[in-house]
């Protein structure tokens, strides 16, 4: 099933552009499951007619759901809290409790998890997700590398994490709660649907990102950062979709000064985004309801397939030079004074900014030192020893 993920700053459009996406895809023939994992969620409001957790045809070929997070999280994570909840001093406030120990990037993942079972029914070809806004999307992207790093040192899972560390065990004896067999198989399950979504991300072949920008100097800042992300966490992103250009007919007048700016800003995405873009113009009205939007695909794709995979890239790739195996990163529009790049065990700790990516090597180059790493019109090349 192909997997299209729709991003972007908060506020730049990108709901719209997913039913867009959507309904340009099913105008194929393609049948089509329309999926909000922003827990913000904006579907029903966008198409004007409610749309709920329970999936809801609402045009030829669409079934639309937005994923009820907390329901989600109670499939998954109830029993896990519940214990961890026992850990905390006796005084702590139930609702603060609850905040605590949800962790970051844990509810978009779960509502990701999604995609797994529309996919499990075999009733549709194209999954369109409309995900939460770039931040909360890069802290999903960050939580698999950190329950992986939570299970290594936790558990030891040859034993089916029956053993804990000693040092949290010395705690937990001291507060009186031993966690039970369920805790243990609730921790496993979730680390299998977490895995089982992030090979569903990673597999460039039928999961593709794309990213909604504004011609606005913020915006598209924030959004080469994210491009970067994206490609450090090995999501391929397959496209650009410029939103709200102003039409020709401002470039003077009132309006000249800002068609000016946006035109420099264009440039720069231009130069930014090695990907195919597509663009959408401000429209004179706020675009609301199924023909609307079906008229924005329309615009932006004219007769190409929505449901195309617009560029095929392996943002994390190993191969031989020179005798030797490299690691290559495509990290576009990052500096080489931004990236720090470690070894860790068997893993390589590239950390880019405020993100970090752990990469699990193979046994080929692990334990190796790093031998040479430089930062290559965009691209990362790590070679070991």
């Amino acid at each position: 099933m192909r997997v299209i993920l729709l991003t972007g700053k908060g506020g730049v459009g990108k709901t719209s552009h997913a039913i867009a996406t959507a309904l340009g895809a099913a105008a194929h023939r393609h049948r089509v499951f329309l999926l909000s994992a922003d827990p913000a969620h904006s579907l029903g409001d966008a198409l004007g007619r409610r749309v709920g957790a329970r999936p809801v045809a609402i045009a030829e070929g669409v079934v639309a759901r937005e994923v009820a997070v907390l329901d989600e999280l109670d499939r998954s994570w109830s029993e896990i809290q519940r214990w961890l909840r026992g850990l905390l001093r006796e005084d702590t406030d139930e609702v603060l409790a609850e905040e605590l120990l949800v962790f970051p990037g844990l509810e978009e993942l779960m509502a990701l998890r999604a995609v797994r079972e529309v996919e499990a029914t075999g009733d549709f070809d194209v999954c369109v997700v409309d995900c939460a806004p770039t931040g909360a999307t890069l802290r999903m992207l960050r939580f698999p590398d950190a329950l992986r790093i939570f299970m290594e040192n936790f558990f030891d899972l040859e034993r089916r994490g029956a053993r804990l560390l000693r040092p949290l065990m010395e705690r937990v004896r001291a507060a009186g709660v031993v966690p039970r067999d369920e805790f243990f198989e609730a921790i496993e399950r979730l680390y299998g649907e977490v895995e089982d979504v992030r090979q569903i991300l990673m597999d460039g072949d039928r999961t593709t990102a794309r990213l909604v920008v504004n011609p606005a100097r913020v915006v598209v800042e924030e959004t080469r950062r994210s491009f970067a992300y994206l490609s450090l966490y090995g999501v391929a992103t397959d496209a650009v979709v410029v939103n709200r250009l102003l039409p020709a007919e401002a470039a003077g007048g009132y309006l000249a000064r800002w068609a000016e700016r946006e035109r420099g800003e264009l440039d720069s995405i231009q130069a930014s985004f090695p990907i195919p873009q597509f663009r959408a113009p401000l429209y004179p009205r706020e675009l609301r309801g199924i023909e609307d939007l079906a008229g924005l695909a329309r615009d932006v794709f004219g007769d190409r397939d929505p449901a195309e995979v617009f560029m095929h890239t392996r943002p994390i790739r190993l191969r031989k030079h020179a005798g030797r195996t490299r690691l290559e990163a495509d990290l576009p529009g990052i500096s080489k004074e931004e990236i720090e790049v470690t070894t860790r065990g068997s893993d390589l700790i590239v950390r880019v900014r405020n993100a970090s990516r752990l990469i699990a090597l193979p046994a080929s180059v692990r334990g190796r030192p790093i031998r040479k790493a430089r930062l290559h019109d965009g691209v990362l090349e790590v070679d070991f020893g």
